[in-house]
């Protein structure tokens, strides 16, 4: 142990010999900062407190850090909305989404939220009114089209659901993977007809090519009891994944169902 510390030592001393030789060929060392006047750490916001309540699906909790911040942010108001949506207390949900409408007409995710309001209330037709003025002003969100296509499902407008999920695949091939409910702008999940819901899924996926997930949700749909198992094999979205062995197989399989 003595040798050790002896060794570690003299090494130390070397160290310093090498230091100060450097030292005269470098110039000074630069002073390093004094104990106790280190830069101080980035202060977290109320609004990043908020989201990191929503993050842990501690709504109250966001609620409360976001009426720390500002009153007069539309983004304030939206996200207290979202928190209020996520506790499924609607009507102040709603409340406070038009508060963030009235103080920015033009914020696409407070309308879209209140489209997601109407949908939750079985009011599919006025759902769809507040997406396409979303649409309007944010024509390249991936999560309204998405929302679109599903109040378009809701009133059973199938091709009209089919032709705004393409859009928001075409616009974010992960669009239908996404769970987060924080953030700005909510996604709708709740869909009565689970397993036609997914075969359009899989119909989507299909079209765009991507065949693992187009499988992946296709057996979901069985697994759900999807009755119209002939569509798998007639309709033309499906014609280049029937070509896979993975298809087949899946097709002669009789899923249980769920």
């Amino acid at each position: 142990m003595l040798r050790f510390i002896l060794l570690s030592l003299a090494g130390a001393a070397l160290a310093c010999g090498q230091s100060d030789l450097a030292r005269g060929f470098a110039g000074p060392t630069p002073a390093r900062p004094q104990a106790g006047l280190e830069t101080p750490a980035k202060t977290i916001s109320s609004e990043m407190r908020g989201d990191i309540f929503m993050a842990r699906k501690m709504y109250r909790e966001a609620i409360d850090m976001y009426l720390e911040g500002p009153r007069d942010s539309a983004i304030t108001w939206n996200k207290v909305g979202i928190a209020y949506h996520q506790m499924m207390n609607l009507d102040a949900a709603r409340k406070n989404y038009e508060k963030a409408y009235k103080l920015n007409p033009k914020y696409s995710e407070a309308i879209n939220n209140l489209g997601t309001y109407w949908y939750a209330r079985k009011n599919f037709r006025r759902s769809i009114t507040f997406y396409k003025r979303a649409l309007a002003l944010a024509p390249n969100s991936a999560s309204i089209h998405s929302n679109l296509g599903t109040a378009y499902f809701a009133r059973k407008k199938y091709d009209l659901a089919l032709t705004s999920y393409q859009k928001a695949l075409e616009l974010d091939p992960e669009v239908f993977e996404h769970r987060s409910s924080a953030g700005v702008l909510l996604q709708e999940r709740s869909v009565t007809e689970r397993a036609k819901f997914h075969f359009y899924l899989a119909k989507t996926y299909a079209k765009s090519g991507q065949f693992e997930r187009a499988l992946l949700y296709m057996r979901k749909a069985l697994e759900e009891g999807f009755t119209e198992k002939n569509k798998f094999m007639e309709d033309s979205e499906f014609s280049e994944l029937r070509k896979l062995p993975a298809f087949e197989e899946l097709i002669k399989l009789e899923p249980r169902v769920l």
